[in-house]
């Protein structure tokens, strides 16, 4: 409250719109969205659609760089939204670099909510799909958070070997099947993913 990031009316407190300054200054200040910008702006121009690259924090995945296609209707997510992982195409490509006790340690403490009837709610089908995941190297999911969308992704790996976030595209079902995304837009994220790698 002293700071600005919270009023009071001297019984309660909410949050005050100055708290939106600390997302804003990480988003500009730190070093993966600058560094991967290029990258996925170039594979956006390659491929006419919107790239995004986001992170796990705790159970949600946040989106941190997005770069857009020059057309007037962009699909995705923007910079700053947050999602339940296991909705979203990015959260099952981080989770399958997770050791099998981390992931299920995860898995235990996480809430399958519903959001279509094409959601995964069941854990164990969840750890199933996450271990394909894991031998894909890739994940694709169709309209599990919102009615139409579909999505591919992948894990960014570092030097060292360490997931730092996930490479991927939100897309329309009618415009793209499972098979055209594997096929035409996976070696766009792949090889953006391994240029990026020694730089992560």
């Amino acid at each position: 409250t002293h700071f600005g990031y919270a009023a009071t009316d001297g019984k309660h407190f909410w949050l005050a719109p100055r708290v939106l300054r600390l997302g804003q200054s990480y988003l500009g200040g730190a070093r993966l969205p600058r560094l991967v910008q290029p990258f996925i702006q170039q594979v956006s121009m390659m491929c006419g659609e919107t790239v995004n690259v986001s992170v796990l924090d705790g159970h949600e995945v946040v989106y941190v760089a997005r770069s857009n296609p020059p057309r007037l209707v962009s699909i995705g997510y923007h910079v700053g939204a947050r999602a339940p992982a296991h909705v979203v195409t990015p959260g099952i490509a981080m989770l399958c670099t997770f050791g099998n006790d981390a992931l299920d340690a995860w898995i235990a403490g996480h809430e399958f909510t519903g959001f279509t009837a094409q959601t995964v709610v069941d854990p164990a089908k969840f750890r199933e799909d996450v271990r394909s995941a894991r031998a894909l190297s890739y994940w694709t999911t169709t309209q599990q958070l919102d009615l139409g969308l579909c999505g591919i992704a992948m894990a960014l790996i570092d030097r060292h070997g360490e997931c730092k976030g996930a490479i991927g595209m939100t897309l329309q079902t009618q415009s793209h099947t499972p098979e055209d995304m594997v096929q035409r837009l996976l070696p766009l994220l792949r090889e953006a993913a391994q240029a990026m790698r020694p730089l992560l």
